[in-house]
């Protein structure tokens, strides 16, 4: 099928001068792309232990190899921050590991976010010795920690995960469920946002969720009315048990897109072997020792991977798309990487990198200035550098 992507393209100008100062007239101007709006996101959790100098061995090398070819390729990764590995002690967090992962994504252009501030899953269990009303005062202040303490390099947060379900999650006992049960959904998904927004005012902030249904469409609708500061919505697209189809990802994007705010595609995988059987409800019910990519499952994941990246791509409110993750092995030990564990480059890694560094990268090209010395240009939303005889210049397509 053929998609728009006219809504992805920009303009640009500038009036450019010469050392003399003088209006460069009639002159030829060499202009590049040198970053892109769409964010192109994946899952670097393995960079923070990397990063402290773990693991090691023909592991370690498997792993910067992975890292050197996502850094090549994406623009946007997400930092762990589960609470109970974050801090499985008390007092004692994990803070300066994962810092100098995200500022090794800074300098390399990237935008990072945080994931997750409020979940019931991964909680710290050590939050169960204390009662409702300190448990709600501990998740706001570590929210105000977090987001206040990685400001101006971590701006991005998946803020509360999963609420739909967080009151009624019944398979194990746990902090976040019972602070969610005593307060009520919509006022503790409103106090966390409220609690992030004033660590930094300028963080985008978003709510996340697997469950696509017609739920989460009235809880955000709640929580919208409650003036909850929503920046994006973010939505999970765990598909182990087959790829979504074109007509069901549409639905999902129409459904999503009337609320009229940013879509991110905040966990996006497809697996590269056998599928999950359909009867399983909670993919987490799933266990496989064994789980391998097989040369079909490749083909299949690459075709399956390069669709929905082209169907999400033409939608207007979609703002950012995250693989999950990007090695097999990971949740559920699934082949749902996309380079395998020994650092193999998989097909559906090669498909993204010509859509996002080939289609959807305007090529270097020259321009000529006008009789006034005004440089126009047109390409892919972004940050543009033109370089001509006696200076430069920065641009932005918008």
């Amino acid at each position: 099928m053929a998609y728009d992507y006219s809504h992805r393209l920009g303009k640009a100008s500038a009036l450019l001068a010469g050392a003399d100062g003088l209006p460069l007239r009639h002159a030829p101007v060499r202009v590049r792309q040198v970053t892109q709006a769409f964010l192109y996101g994946c899952a670097a959790f393995e960079s923070v232990a990397l990063l402290a100098g773990r693991p090691g061995g023909a592991e370690r090398e498997h792993a910067q190899a992975r890292m050197a070819a996502q850094a090549e390729v994406f623009n946007f990764v997400t930092m762990p921050f589960y609470w109970g590995r974050y801090e499985s002690e008390q007092g004692k967090t994990n803070k300066d590991d994962v810092m100098r992962a995200a500022r090794w994504w800074r300098e390399r252009g990237a935008t990072v976010k945080g994931h997750p501030l409020c979940w019931h899953t991964v909680c710290a269990p050590w939050l169960m010795a204390y009662g409702d009303d300190e448990i709600y005062d501990m998740q706001l202040a570590r929210i105000r920690r977090e987001v206040g303490g990685f400001a101006g390099v971590i701006d991005a947060w998946d803020v509360v995960n999963e609420a739909v379900i967080m009151p009624v999650f019944d398979k194990y006992d746990n902090a976040v469920t019972r602070i969610c049960r005593a307060r009520g959904r919509v006022k503790l998904v409103k106090a966390a946002f409220e609690a992030a927004k004033q660590a930094n005012g300028g963080a985008t902030l978003l709510i996340n969720d697997f469950d696509l249904s017609e739920s989460y469409v009235i809880l955000l609708e709640g929580l919208l009315e409650a003036g909850v500061p929503i920046s994006a919505i973010g939505l999970q697209t765990h598909m182990h048990q087959g790829c979504m189809g074109e007509e069901q990802l549409a639905a999902v994007l129409e459904r999503y897109s009337s609320f009229g705010l940013p879509l991110h595609f905040t966990e996006l995988n497809i697996v590269s072997g056998r599928l999950m059987p359909p009867h399983i409800v909670d993919l987490n019910d799933y266990k496989a020792d064994e789980w391998p990519s097989t040369p079909e499952g490749e083909e299949r994941q690459a075709a399956e991977a390069e669709r929905v990246y082209r169907q999400l791509f033409a939608c207007p409110l979609a703002q950012a798309v995250t693989w999950w993750s990007f090695c097999d092995g990971g949740w559920l030990n699934a082949p749902a990487g996309l380079m395998t564990e020994d650092a193999r480059e998989k097909p559906a890694f090669a498909a993204l990198r010509r859509l996002i560094k080939g289609e959807w990268l305007t090529p270097e090209r020259q321009y000529v200035t006008d009789g006034e010395g005004r440089l126009e240009i047109a390409g892919f939303k972004g940050e543009y550098a033109a370089e001509y005889a006696g200076g430069s210049a920065v641009l932005y397509c918008r």
